[in-house]
């Protein structure tokens, strides 16, 4: 063999592994994208990425995740929808109302596992819960339709009469819905209902003052995912008037709030990892059934109850599924 021939043949020897690895696919690409602040996301990501992880899929080793958060603002999500799709990814994880509905209106191809607190059909996401037939699925927990059950708990705990007032964000899209509930509930117990709208963090301060010079006895809140972003404040506002509340989710309940009742959020993050994995092997979102979730939590925390000057009924603790002592 000629010399230059021998050169040739250990030229393509040693560039042989670098043409197999620029020629390994690229990771798949989860968008996951959310209405809410990273923060407040944590309750769903955490077990959606240790469900995604037990079915196989590590981030880093075999899939890569793009994570976009609004902060609140629902008016952002659209972008951050048309963003993911711009990027090509696998697959889009919305795991709220507006991020889901944004997600079904930027693509009809690219499969979606949503997270939803209301009904998939009425929002126009799936042609029915059994079967979806189209490119979304995932899992839907009723939260909106909770006020009722939450003004029953509420009254419960505060026994003393007076206005109980409902906080809402006039700028979600299922308030209206909301209020109209609360409404009929308050009319069948007789109960004075003060509807109070908080559409943004500066307008929460004017909102306690109001409530508290209509010496409002009790506060219940509306779903919405900003109340989520500024739970803190929302928390330290009802410390500082001396107003007990009934809140949405139990993260509010761990950082001092009185109450809460919800579905368990934990539940769903996992059930959207598991479908995530699913449709990564090659599943399609068509045939996977819309999981609905439908394990309620209530959660009460004594040491607010005591500081608030309430005492627990024996039969409301012991319905309780977590105690803050």
């Amino acid at each position: 063999m000629r010399r230059r021939d021998v050169i040739s043949l250990i030229g393509a020897a040693a560039a042989w592994p670098l043409v197999v690895r620029a020629q390994q696919p690229a990771l798949p690409v989860i968008g996951y994208f959310s209405s809410r602040s990273p923060d407040a996301e944590s309750a769903i990501r955490t077990p959606f990425l240790k469900a995604l992880e037990d079915s196989g899929f590590a981030p880093g080793r075999n899939v890569a995740i793009e994570y976009l958060f609004s902060n609140g603002r629902d008016d952002r999500v659209p972008s951050l929808a048309a963003e993911l799709v711009r990027r090509h990814v696998a697959l889009l994880v919305a795991t709220d109302r507006p991020s889901a509905i944004a997600a079904h209106a930027a693509t009809r191809t690219i499969p979606i596992v949503f997270i939803i607190g209301s009904d998939p059909v009425q929002a126009s996401l799936v042609a029915s819960v059994n079967r979806p037939g189209g490119n979304a699925t995932g899992v839907s927990f009723f939260t909106t339709e909770l006020g009722p059950k939450r003004l029953g708990l509420v009254r419960e705990m505060v026994s003393r009469p007076g206005i109980i007032a409902f906080v809402v964000n006039p700028n979600g899209g299922t308030t209206p819905f909301q209020i109209k509930e609360m409404q009929a509930a308050a009319q069948a117990l007789g109960q004075e209902l003060l509807v109070v709208n908080v559409g943004a963090e500066d307008e929460a301060e004017r909102a306690f003052a109001m409530m508290a010079e209509r010496k409002v006895v009790a506060i219940v809140y509306g779903t919405t995912l900003l109340f989520q972003v500024i739970s803190a404040r929302l928390v330290a506002l009802a410390d500082r008037y001396g107003i007990p509340a009934l809140y949405e989710w139990r993260e509010f309940v761990t950082a001092g709030g009185l109450m809460s009742y919800s579905t368990n959020r934990n539940e769903a993050g996992r059930e959207a990892g598991v479908y995530a994995a699913r449709i990564l092997k090659g599943e399609k979102p068509a045939d996977l059934p819309v999981v609905q979730s439908s394990r309620f939590e209530l959660v009460i925390n004594l040491k607010t109850a005591k500081a608030l000057g309430l005492v627990v009924p024996p039969t409301l603790l012991a319905r309780a599924d977590e105690v803050i002592e």
